[in-house]
C-alpha cells in the first residue's frame, strides 16, 4: 500500500517519534508504516486520518490503484 504519511507528517514538523506518541505507536512502527514494509489496522488508519485531518483515502492508495 502505498502512503503520503511521510510527506504529511514532515509538513507539520513533526519527527517519526512525535507522530508515534501522539498515535500510541513507537517511531519504528511509524517507519514500517511510512516505508511501506507494515499496513496499519483499520483502527489505526482511522486514527492517524483524524489527527492528520485528512481521509484515509487521502493518505493511503492501494499498490493496484493509478492515483
Amino acid at each position: 500500500m502505498k502512503n503520503r504519511l511521510k510527506e504529511l507528517r514532515t509538513a507539520r514538523g513533526w519527527s517519526q517519534a512525535v507522530l508515534g506518541d501522539k498515535l500510541g505507536v513507537s517511531r519504528q512502527s511509524i517507519i514500517a508504516i511510512e516505508s511501506g514494509r507494515f499496513d496499519p489496522s483499520l483502527p489505526l488508519a482511522f486514527k492517524i486520518a483524524r489527527l492528520l485531518g485528512e481521509t484515509i483515502e487521502a493518505i493511503f492508495q492501494d499498490d493496484d490503484t493509478d492515483s
